[in-house]
């Protein structure tokens, strides 16, 4: 295999774009995927979001290690093993975050990182579709969409928010996040606009990037510079070298293991594993953090719920319809409404999100009520618990253990209460009133903290939004795992590019900022100013 400036671990939402911008720019890229094709139904019909996620050719897999405090839980951690990662796999919902979370990380030592140098990738990646804005991107890779809101529920929950006190946003990704309104998707044209489509399919046409589908076992070192990745392809371990530099974009996940693999991380740790050190940073692994959130559902009075079409008639109906024109049920994520807002005057910007489903299902598919309901999905956004993902041995063939400390702050607890007694608001208002029947979770029943505590402890599942496993910081800081050019510290020739270096996750759901490093990494890497082609 012939030498490419630059390698990088994984096609997924950040390396996709990563890709893209290097080959853009004249560099030669060799891409290591260790999943395959993106290419069917389950993937590429937004409407079939919960399929791709639970299925082992497309999903790594992954699990957290029993969580204590919600009750020995082993709690899913699907990842994406498939050409676009987690894009390809995910619930298509856009958001960038707060203009605050890019400032925070600035201030924690991420040193040009705030709101005001983050925009212009932000508006480069995006081609939107909702209007014009001086804060918005025309002519990106990335489309971003909104649903029609044909169903009359959607409506309902944005009028029920206003009711309830909040604001009315019409672009939470604008000018202001907080309030309720039209929820934004990477869907284009009735298919899931995910990194494989708006990134990758355009670098291989440049004819620039090698594809290589392998598991990628640890990155090579000469003394302290890394020269490329050994792999496992189809049983036979090779090298690829890099002729500039070796990036990581695995997900924050696999990134921080395979730094653990190469010697990079907690040396006590890798001893354990019979892994020499090559440099002692404990911040490889640690910082992991996550988003909770439970299902407030309930039944429906008027027949106006997708429980219409949840059978196997109405299902192969919306199949048929969106496989012949891309259109109908089938060419929604159905999140088309949601919410951001504060849980009290004396917090400074939104710390709960809603997600509004016109359905009583579970995210994975599963367990639907019987009969018409709706949900919304909520949870707090910046938990102060942090987790860690460890090795479980040096073989790089098992995953890795991963600990994520759910909700081991006592404001946590605080928080989630919050969320159950504002959605019940929501929910009391007159918008809702010929639509809202009983409650079916928590339950009417469920008033006290000790209850609600109780169904938290046994209900709240992940957003699937991890993140934080190799955080910027300065390079003085012994917790951090990057600079603020991404490079890994203390060695040279290698850096990461994924949600792993997000020093404080993000509000909202992390596909839009995980794509935006993507983007801010290639222009690091090429020495470019901000935001330019």
């Amino acid at each position: 295999m012939s030498q490419s400036d630059y390698v990088i671990v994984g096609a997924g939402s950040a390396g996709c774009a990563l890709a893209y911008r290097l080959t853009e720019a004249g560099r030669t890229v060799t891409l290591i995927e260790f999943g395959g094709s993106d290419i069917g139904i389950f993937i590429q019909m937004p409407g079939a979001l919960s399929y791709p996620m639970n299925m082992p050719r497309y999903d790594w897999g992954f699990s957290s290690e029993p969580e204590q405090h919600l009750g020995g839980r082993n709690l899913a951690t699907p990842r994406g093993k498939v050409l676009g990662g987690s894009s390809s796999i995910n619930g298509m919902v856009f958001v960038r975050g707060n203009p605050k979370d890019f400032d925070h990380w600035a201030e924690s030592g991420a040193d040009g990182w705030a709101f005001g140098d983050v925009l212009p990738y932000f508006k480069r990646m995006e081609t939107w579709h909702g209007g014009s804005s001086p804060l918005r991107g025309t002519d990106g890779p990335l489309h971003i969409t909104r649903g029609k809101r044909k169903n009359p529920l959607f409506n309902a929950f944005i009028e029920a928010g206003q009711q309830a006190g909040w604001p009315h946003t019409p672009d939470y990704n604008g000018e202001n996040q907080e309030g309720f309104g039209p929820m934004e998707a990477t869907i284009w044209k009735g298919r899931r606009w995910s990194t494989a489509n708006a990134y990758l399919r355009p670098a291989r046409k440049s004819g620039k990037l090698t594809v290589v589908r392998a598991l990628a076992r640890k990155v090579l070192f000469d003394g302290k510079r890394a020269y490329g990745v050994e792999i496992d392809r189809k049983g036979r371990i090779e090298q690829v070298t890099a002729g500039k530099e070796v990036i990581l974009s695995a997900s924050s996940i696999n990134t921080p293991k395979l730094l653990m693999l190469s010697g990079v991380g907690p040396a006590d740790h890798l001893r354990e594993h019979g892994i020499a050190p090559l440099v002692d940073r404990p911040g490889v692994g640690a910082n992991l953090q996550d988003h909770l959130e439970i299902y407030m559902q309930y039944k429906s009075l008027r027949p106006v719920s997708l429980y219409t079409y949840y059978n196997l008639l109405g299902k192969s109906r919306v199949g048929v319809e969106w496989l012949l024109q891309k259109t109908g049920l089938g060419a929604s994520n159905q999140f088309e409404s949601c919410g951001f807002i504060r849980s009290g005057d004396d917090i400074e910007y939104p710390d709960i999100q809603y997600h509004f489903l016109p359905l009583a299902v579970r995210y994975d598919g599963k367990a639907a009520a019987q009969g018409h309901g709706f949900q919304a999905h909520v949870g707090p956004m910046r938990s102060k618990s942090r987790g860690t993902v460890r090795l479980n041995s040096a073989d790089p063939v098992q995953a890795p253990r991963i600990h994520f400390n759910y909700m081991s702050h006592e404001d946590d607890w605080k928080e989630f209460r919050a969320c159950v007694r504002l959605t019940r608001q929501i929910f009391d208002q007159p918008a809702f009133k010929e639509y809202r029947g009983e409650e079916i979770q928590p339950g009417d029943d469920i008033q006290s903290d000790a209850q609600i505590d109780a169904f938290i402890r046994e209900h709240a599942e992940s957003a699937y939004h991890p993140c934080g496993t190799a955080r910027m910081g300065r390079a003085d800081d012994p917790q951090a795992a990057v600079d603020p050019q991404l490079r890994v510290i203390g060695v040279e020739g290698l850096r990461v590019v994924d949600s792993s270096v997000f020093p404080r996750i993000t509000n909202g759901n992390l596909n839009g900022p995980s794509i935006m490093v993507g983007e801010k990494g290639a222009d690091h890497i090429l020495g470019r100013i901000a935001g330019s082609r």
